[in-house]
């Protein structure tokens, strides 16, 4: 990375931590050439990566009262939801204490009430049975070598699915590569009606679980997609275009 500021730089037991600042813009990076999350230092809530753009087509289809991130980075997603509906109710779980505090300190993170802020490991966090049902689980375990395998075990489906509302969502931000995983996509039918998916421009894979088939034609998806990109400050199109069912 260069032409940026390191704020910070730290190391626990997962690796090295850094915050570079590039003046409009601040990163948090797990490793060389690495960006775990991106904001606008005037405009957080509008993601910088597409990966996250691609998740929040979900609110195309679910206007969530609670929802579950696995995995906090900087707070891109946490952002981008509160600019969204200032009430729901959001449950981040993140692995390494550090993340935590950086994400306070340097990345702008809204703290509040409707924001339930867990120090721990989110597959273990799944494992709970006396979690309240949520309408949106977001996963997104990363470390600085890629998606945690955890996040794609059939275990951690089905715990998944315990803690999702009937009409509820589990969306998953994985790799390209992951496109090519039939035993995952079977073992998501073991669970959901219907799989959607977006290919990113940036090379993710981001899937869309749930009971419920989108009954939205083209035109009207469009018009709700192009409302919305006015709401959270960023053109949908891109990553709408890019969305089907995994087949």
């Amino acid at each position: 990375m260069t032409d940026a500021t390191l704020l910070h730089e730290t190391q626990d037991e997962y690796g090295v931590i850094r915050v570079l600042d590039y003046g409009e813009s601040r990163v948090l990076s797990f490793g060389d050439n690495d960006e775990q999350s991106k904001i606008l230092k005037t405009s957080p809530h509008v993601p910088q990566h597409t990966y996250v753009q691609a998740m929040l087509l979900v609110l195309l289809f679910c206007k969530p009262k609670s929802a579950i991130v696995l995995g906090l980075g900087g707070g891109a997603l946490i952002h981008a939801l509160r600019n969204f509906d200032a009430a729901i109710k959001l449950t981040a779980v993140e692995l390494r204490p550090v993340v935590i505090e950086l994400a306070k300190r340097y990345f702008q993170l809204p703290i509040g009430k409707k924001l339930n802020l867990i120090n721990g490991n989110a597959i273990t966090f799944l494992e709970n049975p006396d979690h309240k049902k949520v309408d949106v689980i977001f996963a997104d375990i990363y470390s600085a070598k890629g998606v945690d395998s955890a996040q794609l075990s059939p275990s951690f489906l089905e715990n998944c699915t315990k803690l999702i509302k009937p009409n509820g969502y589990l969306v998953l931000n994985c790799w390209k590569e992951h496109s090519q995983n039939r035993e995952l996509l079977e073992d998501l039918k073991q669970h959901f009606a219907h799989i959607d998916a977006c290919l990113t421009s940036g090379g993710n894979w981001v899937i869309f679980a749930s009971q419920t088939s989108q009954i939205l034609g083209d035109s009207s998806l469009k018009n709700q997609a192009q409302a919305l990109s006015q709401q959270l400050d960023f053109a949908l199109e891109r990553s709408l275009n890019r969305f089907g069912p995994w087949v």
